[in-house]
């Protein structure tokens, strides 16, 4: 029997998992593949309070250090369901909890083409900071208008020779201070109102071929391509035990309390208005205090 259960070791589950060990509870963190989450693949975090500048990597090593320093129990296996007595089975073992914590963030949105998976690794990417040096002073595409395809726009533009940015509207979603800084870039293009709607190439990506507006289709030739349209949760697993919405986000009441008495949700995998870091630690932080106040009562 463990005090609290934390599934998935992003920076929400870590953080949860600070504050659960700082009060002195017996913990479990669950993590599918490995821990930081999506932040490992940010090449710069530069809107955290109090850190300047600090990699994803860096982010979630020093996070993790941390955590392991007070005595974290850690292990890497895949959570295949919860029931409302707070089982938690796993690919290997079962266990018990008074209380559970899902942090299991999101995952990259793809843009749903046929040819999408077979080109993964084969110049299609959706992490411009671990595979952007693979094109140094060749011509690649981003599409998105996030803060994560103008972030990976940014950070290209410092390796390849061109940039396409290609985005469904004519605004971007993201930052202005991000789109800002593209406009003064002169190997950056920007492709508005415009979606890929076909990705050619033999054993690599070579083209993409463009419509916009007005129904008109061009070619693109290209070297690579990054997807940053978003994310979507993982929450399929949970969605017969607790509350989650039309797009499989769990939905919570008081921040971080699900339909289900004990069950928490912090982090990208409920509903929020904000997915970002900062909240994540937020929502870490909260449901390990509000699992730590109803289990000691």
């Amino acid at each position: 029997m463990y005090d609290i259960i934390i599934i998935g070791a992003g920076p929400a589950g870590l953080t949860a998992a600070l504050y659960a060990l700082r009060a002195n509870k017996k913990i479990l963190i669950l993590e599918a593949k490995a821990y930081g989450g999506q932040i490992v693949a940010a090449h710069k975090i530069e809107n955290y309070p109090a850190i300047e500048n600090i990699s994803g990597v860096d982010f979630a090593d020093n996070l993790y250090k941390q955590v392991e320093k007070l005595g974290a129990e850690i292990k890497y296996e895949t959570v295949l369901k919860i029931n409302e007595e707070r089982s938690v089975f796993t690919d290997k073992n079962t266990y018990q909890a008074k209380a559970i914590i899902i942090a299991t963030g999101a995952k990259n949105r793809r843009l749903g083409l046929l040819e999408e998976q077979k080109f993964v690794g084969k110049g299609l990417s959706y992490c411009a900071s671990c595979d952007g040096n693979f094109y140094k002073d060749k011509d690649v595409a981003v599409i998105g208008g996030g803060n994560t395809a103008l972030e990976d726009a940014l950070y290209l533009a410092n390796i390849a020779r061109k940039v396409y940015l290609i985005h469904r509207r004519d605004v971007f979603r993201g930052e202005e201070a991000y789109y800002k800084k593209l406009k003064e870039l002169d190997n950056v293009s920007f492709m508005l109102n415009s979606n890929c709607v076909k990705i050619d190439g033999d054993e690599r990506i070579e083209s993409i071929t463009i419509k916009d507006k007005d129904e008109n289709l061009s070619e693109l030739k290209i070297d690579g391509l990054f997807i940053a349209v978003g994310q979507e949760p993982s929450n399929e697993i949970f969605a017969d035990v607790i509350d989650v919405d039309d797009k499989g986000y769990i939905i919570a009441h008081d921040d971080v309390c699900t339909s289900k008495d004990k069950i928490y949700v912090a982090g990208d995998a409920r509903v929020k208005t904000l997915r970002q870091l900062t909240t994540a630690v937020a929502d870490g932080s909260l449901a390990a205090v509000m699992a730590i106040k109803e289990i000691s009562k």
